[in-house]
C-alpha cells in the first residue's frame, strides 16, 4: 500500500500558467518594446535611412519621450508580473525575475561605462546618453518589487 503525498505547507500555491494579470503583463512588456524598435528604426536617421518623415507624426513631435513611454510599458509590465497570480510572482519565478532585474541593470550600466566614449554602434545606448544609468537603475528598482514577494 502507499503512503498518502503530504502537502508541504511551506510549498507556494500553484496557480495557472496564463492568467489574465500575466496576459496583461506580456502585453505591456511587449507593446513597450515595440514602441522603442519602432521609434528607433522610424524616426531614427542614423538607424535606418528614412524614407518619409515617419508616421504617425505625434511619435517624432514626442522624441526622447518616446523612450520614457516605451521603457515605462515594460517596467510597468515587469511590476504587474510581480504578483502571486502569475508564474513569475510565485515560487521561484521570484527569484528569477528579481535576480534577472538585477542583473540586467547593472549589465546596462557596465555597458553605458564600458562604452561611454563611442556609443554610436549600441542601438537605444546612442540616443539616451546619460538616461542609461536611469533605465539601469529602473531595472534595479523592479528587482526590488520582486524582492518584496519573496517568501
Amino acid at each position: 500500500m502507499s503512503k498518502p503525498k503530504v502537502k508541504d505547507p511551506l510549498a507556494p500555491p500553484r496557480g495557472p500558467v496564463l492568467s489574465k494579470r500575466f496576459i496583461v503583463a506580456l502585453l505591456l512588456m511587449v507593446l513597450g518594446i515595440a514602441w522603442i524598435a519602432y521609434y528607433y528604426i522610424v524616426f531614427d536617421p542614423m538607424a535606418i535611412p528614412p524614407t518619409d518623415d515617419g508616421s504617425p507624426a505625434f511619435m517624432g513631435d514626442l522624441g526622447d519621450w518616446n523612450y520614457l513611454i516605451g521603457f515605462g510599458l515594460f517596467f510597468v509590465g515587469l511590476i504587474v508580473s510581480a504578483h502571486p497570480s502569475t508564474p513569475l510572482g510565485r515560487g521561484r519565478g521570484v527569484v528569477v525575475g528579481m535576480l534577472a532585474c538585477f542583473l540586467l541593470g547593472l549589465l546596462w550600466i557596465c555597458t553605458y561605462y564600458i562604452f561611454s566614449d563611442d556609443l554610436s554602434s549600441i542601438w537605444v545606448f546612442n540616443d539616451l546618453g546619460q538616461k542609461n544609468l536611469v533605465v539601469g537603475i529602473a531595472f534595479m528598482a523592479v528587482g526590488f518589487t520582486f524582492a518584496t514577494r519573496w517568501e
